[in-house]
């Protein structure tokens, strides 16, 4: 173990990435929400085929983004209007990256594309660096808020 360690240390071995194993979701929700690896997982999944950064199409799979919202008691469908409409979600990784979603965006009252928090691509698991959740967003022109190593979603009112 020192030995390992110490070669660390002197750059001889490559950083070995913490993979967060939690999401949370919080904010303007009645109910907090905290899922590990097996609750996600026991989820139902959808597969979304789009093409990725690389220009290549991928089949991601994982937990649409709606389903978490809903799970976690999040103003929805007919009850977004007025007022909720000032509500957006904040996707935050673990490196302090952060993106902004209002809620018909994500909303299928609103939208006909499914946003989805993937645990797999192309039937494996995210690599070391991108996951092991990330954000996936088919059909944006740039995928910069396809968010990697996804730890918190907030829900947030604007003032």
């Amino acid at each position: 173990m020192r030995i390992v360690l110490l070669l660390w240390l002197m750059g001889l071995l490559p950083f070995v990435e913490l993979r967060a194993q939690t999401v949370t979701v919080s904010g303007e929700v009645s109910k907090n929400l905290t899922l590990d690896e097996a609750s996600l997982r026991a989820m139902p999944h959808t597969d979304v085929v789009t093409t990725d950064r690389d220009g290549q199409e991928h089949r991601y799979a994982g937990v649409p983004l709606i389903d978490l919202l809903r799970q976690a008691g999040v103003t929805l469908g007919a009850e977004l209007r007025g007022k909720n409409l000032t509500k957006y979600v904040v996707v935050k990784a673990t490196d302090g990256y952060e993106v902004v979603f209002a809620l018909p965006e994500i909303d299928p009252d609103f939208t006909t594309r499914t946003i989805l928090l993937a645990d797999r691509v192309d039937g494996k698991p995210l690599p070391a660096g991108i996951g092991p959740y990330r954000i996936v967003v088919p059909g944006e022109k740039k995928p910069t808020r396809w968010v990697r190593a996804v730890n918190a979603i907030e829900v947030r009112a604007a003032q």
